[in-house]
């Protein structure tokens, strides 16, 4: 089993008149966690929208498990394995923490429509 789960080699991105990324490389290990820390416009939310499909990268590569991969939607990243979760204290208030973190990926019961909680 490869031990990086993710690798970003030399990755940019530059919006008009802002480049957000220069040559970004992160490799992460299975079971690590990593913050990503920086002042506003330092383009930590550029990179994750990148990773999650969100953004598309002018220039390097993402390896996820090795193998080269480009995401072109974050529907594209979620079926592969990728997803984001937004710091957005509350989606939608009458939910659950829960259930926010798995709006839209629901299990919903095809008798009478009803979300199955137990999966």
């Amino acid at each position: 089993m490869k031990n990086n789960i993710l690798e970003i080699r030399r990755v940019s991105k530059s919006f008009p008149g802002v480049k957000a990324l220069d040559n970004i490389d992160i490799e992460i290990k299975r079971g690590e966690v990593h913050a990503l820390l920086g002042e506003n416009g330092a383009g930590k939310s550029t990179l994750v929208k990148i990773i999650s499909g969100a953004y598309n990268k002018d220039s390097g590569e993402l390896l996820l498990d090795g193998e080269k991969v480009d995401f072109d939607s974050p529907k594209n990243a979620f079926d592969n394995g990728v997803s984001m979760i937004y710091q957005e204290t509350s989606l939608i208030p009458q939910l659950t923490v829960l259930q926010n973190v798995f709006l839209g990926v629901e299990h919903i019961s095809k008798f009478l429509g009803v979300i199955n909680n137990k999966k």
